[in-house]
């Protein structure tokens, strides 16, 4: 369940329906069909066997057919959706029950109503009744990346729920495991976890400024990590770090992230998988605690990044930290990210392709620091949208105008989907 700051806001008006996100016009639970309810509980139970999501309601569609019109429910609309009468309904047609609670936001003044669904655990959910032509029994439903939410019919997909189910048991069972055996010395609390994985980031670094070869005179590096909310040391295995890598990691066409050569060679270390570059300018690190740590130096040329570096970067660190999560199991927990650049003092950002002094701006600080805090799921559900939000954070540093990033979700878009 996202937490008290979680953004609603950002989540309501994305606009832009998803494998994780549904939109829904303003009506009232009460007066809707039983087809109509039925409606709400195939999206439940699509998205509760995929990777969990968000079915927001009070968001029309405009002319086009885009859900741009937030119109927010009235108070008789918002208090119709009663979480038992709901909870009772929809989970009269799921075996096992779904796990999913209802929230009531409110964004710039109006009332809204958001489904928080979450991705099964020990098995998937069938659809135990039909209805309506809405729901069929004995069905699994799943939801797809072009925001159907319908019956798993491949058997490709079949197999994906059964092996995620398998999957799922013997991680439980392995956590367990591992629990007894490191309770008391290896789950801190509080201040002290978050020493623990401090502690963690410390070494990662040693361990790469002991091997870097080139000086940091001409270089800028950036550094990137993300944790889950606790520390629990040893809690996962090094071939499930390893099995949760290669899920997460996807090719993309000049990366300037992770390649596959390092996911290939990446090695076990007594706490972690490890990857370091050949030309050891860069190193990342998969911690059993679930930590995620990356280092990497970038050249300077001319005393100035590229815009387009940062862009590319940041997108592909987000797709596979929200890829990551999920694979560990912690679609619904605030997982924090923080994108670390340093030795930019009086450094340049330039735009691609441009020769102007109007597009040159400078950063005045040694160290540009900026986080994120999401859910897993809400960083799969649109990983552009949470790039977008980085990528503006990090050039405001370099006093770069809010109006001058020219089309930038689209551009953020066009790179993830430019897989070699």
């Amino acid at each position: 369940m996202p937490g008290k700051e979680y953004d609603w806001s950002e989540l309501i008006k994305r606009g832009i329906e998803s494998d994780t996100l549904d939109y829904k016009a303003a009506q009232n639970w009460t007066k809707l069909s039983k087809g109509g309810k039925a409606k709400f509980a195939r999206h439940c139970l699509g998205m509760a066997n995929t990777k969990g999501g968000y079915v927001v309601v009070g968001v029309g569609e405009d002319a086009s057919g885009q859900p741009a019109l937030f119109t927010g429910l009235t108070r008789e609309q918002a208090k119709s959706f009663d979480p038992t009468h709901v909870g009772n309904f929809i989970n009269r047609y799921a075996d096992p029950q779904i796990d999913f609670s209802i929230e009531r936001p409110v964004v710039d003044g109006k009332q809204y109503v958001v489904f928080v669904i979450r991705r099964f655990q020990m098995m998937p959910h069938v659809c135990s009744s039909g209805c309506d032509h809405e729901l069929l029994q004995g069905i699994f439903y799943i939801r797809t990346a072009d925001a159907a939410s319908r019956p798993a019919y491949r058997a490709s997909e079949i197999q994906a729920l059964l092996q995620r189910a398998l999957r799922n048991q013997r991680e439980i069972l392995g956590r367990m495991i591992r629990g007894i055996l490191y309770e008391g010395s290896h789950t801190p609390p509080g201040e002290q976890a978050q020493s623990r994985f401090a502690e963690e980031r410390s070494h990662a670094m040693k361990y790469f400024s002991s091997r870097r070869q080139n000086p940091y005179e001409h270089f800028f590096s950036i550094e990137l990590s993300a944790a889950p909310p606790e520390y629990i040391g040893g809690k996962y295995s090094l071939s499930e770090l390893r099995r949760s890598v290669n899920e997460a990691f996807d090719v993309y066409y000049d990366s300037g992230f992770i390649t596959e050569k390092e996911v290939e060679n990446a090695y076990n270390t007594n706490v972690s998988l490890r990857s370091l570059a050949e030309s050891r300018d860069k190193q990342w690190q998969a911690f059993q605690s679930g930590l995620f740590h990356f280092i990497g130096l970038y050249e300077l040329r001319d005393n100035s990044i590229s815009y387009l570096l940062l862009v590319r970067f940041i997108a592909e660190a987000v797709q596979f930290l929200a890829n990551f999560y999920n694979d560990l199991g912690y679609a619904e927990e605030i997982i924090p990210v923080k994108l670390v650049i340093n030795k930019v003092e009086n450094v340049i950002l330039r735009e691609d392709n441009s020769k102007s002094d109007d597009d040159i701006f400078v950063c005045r600080i040694p160290e540009i620091t900026v986080r994120l805090e999401r859910s897993a799921a809400d960083l799969a559900s649109d990983p552009a949208a949470h790039a977008m939000q980085l990528v503006k954070s990090t050039c405001e540093r370099f006093n770069l105008p809010d109006g001058r990033h020219r089309r930038l979700l689209k551009l953020l878009r066009s790179h993830l989907a430019r897989k070699d």
